[in-house]
C-alpha cells in the first residue's frame, strides 16, 4: 500500500474536501492515518469523517449513549503529505531493499518492510 499507518495525509475528495472548497478561509483537511484496511481499500484518519455511533449500556460503558467515532475513508480520496505538500508515491528497489519515494521530487520517504518479504528471505 502506498499509504500506511502513521502517515500524514490530506483529503482531496469527498465530504471533508468539499467543505474546504465552499469556505475559502478553511485550511485543507489533514490528519494522521490511524489504520489501513488493505482488503477494502480504506483508511481511518484522525479527527476526520466523524460519525455518531449509538452504544448500548455494557460493563465497560455503564451509561451507553451516543459516541463520536472516526469512520473510514476510501484510500483514493487521500494523498500523502511529504514536506507539507501533497505528493504521489512510488516504489523503487535499490540494493535489494524496497522503499517508497515521492514522485514529484524523487526523494526517499521510507523503507518498506513487511512480514511477507521477511518470511520470503528466511526460507
Amino acid at each position: 500500500m502506498k499509504i500506511k499507518k502513521g502517515d500524514i495525509v490530506r483529503v482531496i475528495a469527498g465530504k471533508e474536501a468539499a467543505q474546504v472548497v465552499q469556505d475559502k478561509d478553511k485550511k485543507p483537511a489533514e490528519g494522521k492515518v490511524l489504520s489501513v484496511d488493505a482488503k477494502r481499500g480504506r483508511v481511518v484518519v484522525e479527527g476526520l469523517h466523524k460519525v455518531t455511533k449509538h452504544e448500548k449500556p455494557s460493563m465497560t460503558n455503564q451509561n451507553g449513549g451516543r459516541v463520536e467515532v472516526e469512520a473510514s475513508i476510501d484510500i483514493s480520496n487521500v494523498m500523502l503529505l511529504h514536506n507539507g505538500k501533497p505528493t504521489r508515491v512510488g516504489f523503487k528497489i535499490e540494493d535489494g531493499k524496497k522503499y517508497r519515494y515521492a514522485k514529484a521530487t524523487g526523494e526517499k520517504i521510507d523503507e518498506v518492510t513487511s512480514a511477507k518479504r521477511k518470511e520470503g528471505k528466511k526460507s
